[in-house]
């Protein structure tokens, strides 16, 4: 009975695997990424005065993972857009989302219940991108882990990595924002995703690529759609990472900590413990003043 079950649900991963993307879960894909562009500020806006830039950044919104896998591994950056249904459906999405009267569509698909089908059906997407890129950077490079790490990532989160230059497209500059300093659900579970794609590319994981995606999209199913549904952007890795990070690159307020208070007088009436609260001018002029009335008494 365990043996049928087994192969049972071999043959279902298997047919999960084969399922074809376009175009029912790529439009999925366009709809949920374009709905976040509509989130930005600015955005309406932009598309009313400047509908190509819009257009542009809807693109990136849609398309940005292929164009940042072409460009790493040395391919023309806008081989993807040569397939025009896609091109041509998510077009079709940015003008209805943004275009339609009384914001019927968008309302439509912003309805929680179906959006959150969608959101599902992306992540469905994005699984399968991240095994197309590490497949395909094997291809070039087999012995190349790295490569193929950074391949996967950026196929699964390459539209969050490109999120500085598609807000220069907004006219928006915000370098803070950068999506490496602080990483999002979406871009750290491509990571680890693309680090286990990887080992299993690379036979260092004894699983087959059919069940690893099967198992690893219902996780990123489940953990997506309970955010979306519960309105959170908590990451489900925050525990384990509040565990591993301390000990394995040390707390940094630990270290700020005692490098501030390195060197301080251990008697309360230093005057680096006395003034240390005093802005960096006035300490300077304070520490001369005292210079001076020790030359003073020298002399």
């Amino acid at each position: 009975m365990d043996l049928i079950s087994a192969l049972s649900l071999g043959e279902l991963a298997l047919s999960f695997s084969r399922v074809p993307l376009f175009p029912v879960f790529d439009l999925s894909y366009f709809i949920v990424s374009i709905i976040y562009l509509k989130y930005e500020p600015g955005a309406v806006e932009l598309s009313r005065r400047h509908p190509v830039a819009s257009w542009l950044c809807a693109m990136l919104h849609c398309f940005g993972s292929y164009i940042l896998a072409d460009l790493l591994l040395g391919e023309p950056v806008i081989d993807y857009f040569s397939n025009s249904p896609s091109v041509l459906l998510a077009s079709a999405v940015w003008y209805l989302i943004f275009f339609c009267p009384l914001d019927l569509f968008y309302k439509c698909v912003c309805f929680l219940p179906v959006k959150l089908i969608f959101v599902a059906m992306k992540e469905v997407v994005r699984v399968r991108k991240i095994a197309v890129g590490i497949h395909h950077a094997h291809h070039h490079y087999h012995h190349g882990w790295f490569i193929m790490i950074a391949t996967g990532w950026v196929k699964g989160s390459g539209v969050a990595l490109l999120s500085n230059l598609e807000q220069l497209l907004r006219g928006v500059w915000k370098p803070e924002t950068n999506e490496i300093l602080h990483m999002s659900f979406p871009t750290k579970a491509s990571l680890y995703g693309a680090v286990l794609f990887t080992l299993q590319q690379t036979r260092w994981l004894p699983v087959s690529k059919a069940s690893l995606i099967f198992v690893f999209t219902m996780f990123m199913v489940s953990c997506k759609v309970f955010l979306t549904a519960t309105h959170s952007h908590s990451s489900p890795f925050d525990v384990l990472e509040g565990y591993i990070c301390p000990v394995l690159f040390g707390a940094a307020w630990g270290g700020d900590h005692h490098h501030d208070n390195h060197g301080a007088p251990h008697g309360g009436g230093g005057l680096g413990t006395q003034h240390s609260g005093l802005p960096a001018k006035a300490r300077e002029e304070l520490s001369e003043g005292s210079r001076k009335k020790k030359t003073k008494k020298a002399d």
